[in-house]
């Protein structure tokens, strides 16, 4: 693999959303919509590389659009299983998993991804 292939960052955002009790269930779209800019605008904080940012989303938060800097996906099912297609479907690109679910995060590690949790790409 070269080495200028950037890290594919997958971000389950109803878990990430879900981690800080913020009202981000009365605006389920618009919690995602915050996370989205807030990825644009940050990228991965303490990664220094380049990085493709996936944001997929479910429920209530299908429909929220891509922007520059974060390519969102609406799972047609389940988040999780969408997730783990990702990581299936990137063959030997290096792949970071950002998630608390712990069987997402078996399910994709067995895959060969790396996981880190919400606290990542969002504060507390």
């Amino acid at each position: 693999m070269d080495e200028s292939t950037p890290l594919l960052v997958i971000v389950d955002a109803a878990n990430v959303v879900g981690s800080v009790p913020d009202g981000w269930w009365r605006d389920r779209r618009g919690a995602a919509e915050r996370l989205r800019d807030r990825l644009a605008a940050d990228g991965l904080p303490g990664h220094p590389g380049p990085v493709e940012i996936v944001l997929v989303v479910e429920g209530a938060a299908r429909g929220v659009e891509t922007v520059p800097g974060v390519r969102v996906e609406s799972a047609p099912g389940s988040g999780d299983d969408h997730m783990v297609d990702l990581v299936a479907g990137a063959g030997e690109r290096p792949v970071l998993v950002v998630t608390a679910d712990r069987e997402l995060r078996r399910r994709v590690g067995e895959l060969g991804a790396e996981v880190t949790g919400p606290r990542s790409v969002r504060p507390t």
